[in-house]
């Protein structure tokens, strides 16, 4: 049987992926009281890493792609933390994205919106969450798009 969650997930046309392994040395989500930080989750999608720069290679709507991909892998972490049960969810507290991107790109909040209009989309009132959108000059990998995230859960 599926849950709330779960169906608003199909709903969408959305699969989760398996909530990826750290690349270093860190975990990938660490849970303090009700609260859950999950690790920088890098754009990734089913042909592999989405690296570019945005402003350069990549153009805005790319960019909102990779986040959205960071968003799902956030989720598969956070159903990883919530022993399989997304249900547990009461708050998505807060995203910090990081956009690789040209020096005069200034269209990070609309990258990072990819990432925060899933959250909305999936968890309803509950994905309404306090965010920053940064610059960088590059990112891990080559990566287009990182974003962490904290969740409170019951």
């Amino acid at each position: 049987m599926t849950n709330e969650i779960e169906q608003r997930l199909s709903e969408l046309g959305l699969t989760l992926p398996d909530a990826p392994a750290p690349a270093a040395n860190y975990v990938p989500f660490v849970q303090s009281g009700s609260l859950v930080f999950v690790s920088g989750q890098i754009s990734s999608g089913p042909d592999g890493l989405i690296c570019g720069k945005l402003g350069a290679d990549l153009s805005l709507d790319d960019g909102v792609g990779a986040a959205r991909a960071c968003a799902l892998a956030l989720i598969a972490q956070l159903r990883a933390a919530c022993g399989g049960d997304l249900t547990r969810l009461r708050r998505v507290v807060k995203l910090t994205g990081f956009v690789n991107c040209a020096p005069d790109f200034t269209d990070q909040p609309k990258v990072v919106n990819g990432a925060s209009d899933l959250m909305v989309a999936v968890f309803g009132e509950a994905g309404r969450h306090a965010r920053a959108a940064v610059g960088a000059p590059s990112l891990p990998l080559g990566v287009a798009v990182e974003i962490e995230g904290v969740f409170e859960i019951s």
